[in-house]
């Protein structure tokens, strides 16, 4: 038996956006781009897409990384003629125009292939110019420069998993050692801010997650069993210590950061556990209160739990459900699902590859949209014998919405108290039902998302 308990008088905080996506999806055709395909999320009420491995490999050669916006270093970075905005102004225009408002990342897209040849991810020759290149790209979009634009595009993050490997030899994101990307972060961050104050903000730096800690989890005071040793033991913990070295750098040398951002491929229980060690560190080095962004997650495909669940599956759907719920009530301020492309993907779980029709893990994101969008959570107390029961309310003075997702392993009986549901709208979300009119809540099924509107 689940019992969920609803107080409206009782108001906790905004409703957080946690329903953010990666990559925006769009298709190229024979002679455009079609981007209509984010009218779904523009639907879904999705706030924010982070700009990371956009277009493929290498950015495709034209989207938003740095080498591609600005592809001879040797140019020169005050003069527009050396830039080329032009596939990156037509992706950030098409966002713009469905209400979706990028993270931009500064830097470039992961190279799998990397030990063959690494090509982008090498540490800049000059610190101080690739911080200037930088700060035209924020000029052309929020400023007009080079026949640009007033965007206002807000947020701005220096690279991302610059600690992907534990060896140059093997990082599929920065071949060089920690202390020259905290110098690349300490200089650019300094320069921009410089340049635009808190009209952006700057932060980084897309950290690939805290894994290590369940090697370990006695020594960081967390209440979950011993994770053996592996081959991943290493690279995990040099993770962990990246961190910490990062936070003690931009400390010791007055390092402007607004935001710190990171990221998880495992399940909402460990998720969970890794989203309280940031918040603690943080503290420890003097950032208490610092945003943070998860800002590249996914639970629901195949490696999270270590099996061959798929998206567009029940399961999917309520995975990443369950992940929106639990972190509106953690301390993370937004969430970015990795990703919304179209291409089949272990990654891409909103779209079906062959007629990119939205599938149910989308509609998920649709449902916390309207929690989203009536912007005040209250208090809603959950009580079930079995862990994997979410349940978050919200309202916006008049209309009411809750929120549920089962990932218990079994049918929980559902009593829900507090609230006067006899004229409520019922919808329900798994792999036969996509958002779909529901007409009772005594019971929810495992692996399944309900939203009740009243």
């Amino acid at each position: 038996m689940a019992n969920i308990k609803v107080n409206l008088d009782k108001q906790i905080k905004k409703i957080k956006p946690m329903h953010a996506v990666g990559q925006p999806p769009f298709a190229g055709g024979f002679r455009t781009f079609d981007f209509t395909p984010m009218k779904h999320l523009q639907n879904a009420n999705i706030p924010y897409s982070r700009l990371h491995d956009v277009g493929g490999a290498f950015g495709s050669n034209r989207f938003v990384d740095i080498p591609t916006i600005f592809r001879d270093f040797n140019a020169d970075e005050c003069d527009p003629a050396s830039y080329d905005f032009a596939f990156t102004d037509c992706l950030i225009a098409a966002m713009l125009s469905y209400n979706l408002k990028p993270i931009f990342r500064l830097g470039v897209t992961i190279e799998n292939q990397m030990t063959i040849k690494p090509i982008w991810i090498n540490p800049p020759s000059d610190y101080g110019k690739w911080a200037r290149v930088c700060e035209h790209i924020v000029r052309h979009y929020n400023e007009g420069w080079a026949n640009g634009y007033e965007y206002g595009i807000t947020y701005w993050e220096i690279w991302n998993e610059p600690e992907n490997g534990h060896t140059p030899e093997t990082n599929q994101m920065w071949n060089g050692t920690p202390e020259q990307y905290f110098q690349l972060y300490d200089v650019t961050a300094k320069h921009l801010k410089a340049c635009f104050g808190d009209h952006i903000k700057v932060g980084g730096y897309g950290s690939c997650g805290f894994g290590g800690l369940f090697y370990h989890p006695e020594k960081y005071g967390i209440d979950y069993p011993k994770k053996e040793l592996g081959a991943s033991y290493e690279k995990d913990m040099n993770r962990i210590q990246f961190f910490i070295d990062f936070l003690k750098y931009i400390k010791a040398n007055g390092s402007p950061i607004d935001f710190f951002s990171w990221h998880s491929y495992y399940n909402v229980e460990k998720t969970v556990i890794m989203e309280a060690f940031v918040q603690k560190t943080l503290t420890e080095y003097g950032y208490a209160g610092l945003e943070t962004q998860l800002n590249e997650w996914n639970n629901a495909n195949g490696t999270a739990y270590g099996s061959a669940k798929v998206h567009g599956s029940s399961f999917a759907a309520a995975s990443v459900a369950s992940m929106m719920l639990a972190m509106q009530d953690a301390g993370v301020d937004m969430l970015c699902y990795y990703d919304t492309r179209l291409q089949a993907s272990a990654y891409g779980g909103f779209f079906a590859p062959l007629t990119s029709e939205p599938v149910c893990t989308y509609y998920s994101f649709v449902a916390f949209g309207r929690l989203y969008a009536l912007g005040t959570q209250v208090q809603t107390t959950v009580s079930c014998e079995e862990s994997g029961l979410y349940a978050v309310a919200a309202t916006n003075g008049k209309k009411h919405a809750l929120m549920i997702s089962n990932q218990t392993g079994k049918v929980q009986p559902l009593h829900i108290e507090g609230v006067d549901l006899s004229d409520a709208r019922l919808y329900v979300i798994d792999q036969r039902h996509l958002l779909s009119m529901a007409f009772d809540t005594d019971k929810i099924a495992n692996d399944t998302v309900l939203l009740v509107e009243w």
